[in-house]
């Protein structure tokens, strides 16, 4: 009998710890803008957390995303989120070393409630590290691999998707799409994640990852998920062939869905 350690846990069974260390060389720079940028007392910043391939120290220049989660002191008003978004665009406009930046905004309260456990207190946990202000990761105990932790992070994937693939019928060049397309693409393998068994004890971290976790259950759909691999890593797809692609996995997923919680 193997004893092997199932992928993305620790030898309690646990999902593996959120990365530390000192952030690659090449991100430094515009980590400490953003911290700086962001941390002005208007804004109400409980504190900023890093997650992603930067956070994890295997990032590389001019390829890959910074991803940030901002958790607020109170929820945002309009203007705050307003003010928000342009400050993204010009840090991201600022530091091309890293092709987007993304905002994932939270407020206190909600971060920390029951209900929002096994969304935003697994990611915080186990994928962000704190870089400014409070570190809230203190609040919670490690969590297992479970379904629930899943749904709760990517059961949004219908509208979510929904709303990229109407967003890249109105992009009006290419260099507005393909990013569009890669974003799509990399929601969608993750989100394959809300079909794992209940019994699974593995917990993917990568795109790789995830992709290898599903064909192991679906080998069928090998195919189609490699070419959203290929999408999240090198996007260049026509706009009908991955649109039309797209729609019919997110029709397969909750179909399948359906049918897993009706038996």
């Amino acid at each position: 009998m193997s004893t092997e350690r199932p992928l993305g846990v620790d030898a309690q069974g646990f999902i593996q710890a959120a990365p530390s260390g000192p952030v690659q060389l090449e991100f430094q720079a515009v980590l400490a803008d953003v911290c700086a940028t962001l941390s002005a007392p208007a804004w109400a910043l409980d504190g900023v957390y890093l997650y992603g391939s930067v956070a994890r120290g295997d990032a590389c220049p001019g390829v890959s995303d910074l991803d940030l989660t901002l958790v607020l002191s109170e929820p945002p008003a309009a203007a705050v989120l307003t003010r928000l978004e342009a400050l993204r665009c010009a840090l991201e406009q600022r530091h091309p070393q890293v092709i987007k930046i993304d905002f994932d905004i939270g407020y206190r309260t909600e971060v920390l409630a029951p209900e929002h456990l096994n969304r935003w207190g697994y990611r915080l946990k186990h994928h962000c590290r704190c870089v400014w202000g409070n570190d809230l990761t203190q609040h919670f105990e490690r969590f297992r691999p479970s379904r629930a932790i899943a749904l709760a992070v990517n059961g949004d994937f219908k509208q979510v998707l929904s709303d990229y693939h109407s967003r890249i019928a109105q992009a009006g060049t290419d260099s507005e799409r393909l990013p569009l397309q890669r974003e799509a693409a990399r929601k969608l393998i993750r989100a394959t994640q809300i079909l794992r068994a209940q019994e699974a004890l593995m917990w993917p971290q990568t795109l790789e990852e995830h992709v290898a976790m599903f064909i192991q259950q679906y080998p069928a759909m090998r195919i189609t998920i490699a070419f959203f691999l290929f999408e999240a890593r090198n996007p260049s797809a026509e706009r009908e062939a991955f649109s039309t692609r797209l729609l019919t996995f997110v029709t397969w997923m909750v179909a399948c869905q359906a049918s897993d919680a009706a038996s």
